[in-house]
């Protein structure tokens, strides 16, 4: 898990491929825990559960605490069996940080024009991780997991609030 089920093992650009696995889960995760979330109520309540009157930030926000949550259990244990504060293979905190940034997207990103947001999305990122503004770079000393996704958070959230801008300005159509 915390090496985004081998994105993190590939040669070049370890980070760049954990943030499209990052974009992946932002396309297809939020179909997939809704019906998940479906399922489990109706085996629950023995209802037939629908959650189409869910909106999607609150679906994506569900979907980043999950990732969250998972991913700084997963990296405190690939820190340790690595022998590393922060392992190169380890991609669950650019995967985690990629789905902060799309927060501001919602549905739009499955919209005709939603593509320019992605990929928006997607470069800011980047970008915001590879240079680390404060907190980000200070948020890495921090420890038992925490370091190693924190600072993917706060890279997240800069491109979300960014990410948010252009779309209230209205720049990308």
């Amino acid at each position: 898990m915390a090496t985004g089920f081998g994105l993190g093992y590939l040669p070049i650009a370890p980070g760049t491929w954990g943030s499209l696995g990052g974009v992946a889960l932002a396309m297809g995760g939020p179909m997939l825990l809704v019906a998940f979330m479906g399922s489990l109520v109706a085996q629950v309540t023995g209802a037939r559960a629908l959650a189409t009157g869910i909106k999607p930030q609150v679906i994506d926000g569900i979907l980043c605490v999950l990732v969250g949550l998972a991913g700084v259990w997963a990296s405190r244990h690939a820190a340790m069996h690595f022998r590393k504060s922060d392992p190169g293979p380890v991609v669950i905190d650019e995967i985690s940080g990629q789905l902060i940034a799309y927060l501001p997207l919602g549905a739009l990103r499955f919209a005709g024009g939603g593509w320019k947001y992605v990929l928006l999305g997607f470069v800011l990122f980047r970008v915001l991780d590879i240079i680390k503004p404060p907190p980000a770079r200070q948020a890495e000393k921090w420890r038992h997991g925490w370091g190693i996704m924190a600072d993917d958070w706060f890279a997240g959230l800069y491109a979300a609030l960014i990410l948010w801008l252009v779309k209230w300005a209205g720049w990308l159509g």
